[in-house]
């Protein structure tokens, strides 16, 4: 009966992910058919281990009256089938029930901020950092023809609007020529993070980014200069318009784009904070 539930819990899981639309707090949404899938398998499993739970209960009555009742499960140690079905349990209760947390600067924080990647054990995972690179996705080849379409895609623009569609893109495009675009007018939306900026005028705006999942999600986007002193708390969510420019930024020991900004004012953090490469 327990497993007939666990699976009947795993099922409404995955789907209340979906109604809810808390799925995309977790994966790349070009990948939700793979939890359709799953919603799929688990609600034939759910039939089928009930249909076999009704079927042992009746064997089960019919044997009684012969005395020959024996059921297997029951040889295992009392704290063994426990903790098996806590194990099963535990998920099932904190996906349900406990708040999904948004990632922030506190996580930045914790990681450590760097313009270069950090390399994992995973030859297709990276942590990144202010630059998308989906370079390890494709040959060189690919991803060189890949990059010259979106320069060309970009360049052509008066105003590079990154919205949430695009912003992983643009935002990569912009880090691979970033003397193509020295003096155009960007713009895109994001969290403030204060990190080791310079001085009073300059702070990073930034937007977590999923490629695949949330395991190997990135923080990205730029530094900006405002024109005057700014006091701004970190994850504060804002808008900004500016030229772009660059400079020397002496806690990475490299050049690295800077929009100067022009307009900006505060928004109100996204109803999906994330952004996804399409």
């Amino acid at each position: 009966m327990f497993r007939t539930l666990i699976l009947m819990a795993f099922t409404f899981f995955f789907f209340h992910l979906h109604a809810t639309g808390n799925i995309s707090k977790y994966i790349n949404m070009k990948y939700s058919y793979l939890s359709y899938i799953a919603i799929f398998i688990f609600a034939i499993l759910t039939i089928v281990q009930a249909y076999y739970y009704l079927k042992g209960e009746k064997e089960h009555e019919s044997h009684v009256c012969c005395d020959h009742d024996h059921d297997h499960e029951k040889d295992k140690p009392f704290y063994q089938r426990i903790g098996i079905y806590v194990i099963f349990v535990f998920p099932i209760i904190a996906g349900i029930f406990f708040p999904i947390a948004t990632l922030d600067s506190t996580i930045v924080k914790s990681k450590g901020f760097s313009f270069k990647s950090i390399e994992t054990g995973e030859p297709y995972a990276q942590t990144q950092y202010l630059r998308p690179d989906t370079s390890i996705y494709y040959g060189k080849e690919g991803y060189d023809e890949l990059m010259k379409k979106e320069l060309k895609k970009y360049s052509s623009k008066d105003v590079i609007a990154l919205k949430d569609e695009d912003y992983l893109k643009g935002m990569e495009t912009i880090y691979n020529y970033p003397g193509e675009f020295l003096g155009d007018t960007i713009s895109f939306d994001g969290f403030t993070f204060k990190g080791e900026a310079i001085n009073k005028h300059q702070m990073f705006v930034l937007r977590f980014g999923v490629i695949h999942c949330i395991a190997d999600s990135g923080v990205f986007g730029m530094l900006v200069e405002f024109p005057e002193d700014i006091q701004m708390k970190d994850d504060q969510w804002i808008h900004v318009e500016g030229t772009l420019s660059s400079m020397y930024y002496q806690p990475f020991k490299s050049t690295i784009p800077v929009l100067k900004v022009k307009e900006w004012n505060k928004i109100k953090q996204p109803e999906d904070p994330y952004v996804y490469r399409n």
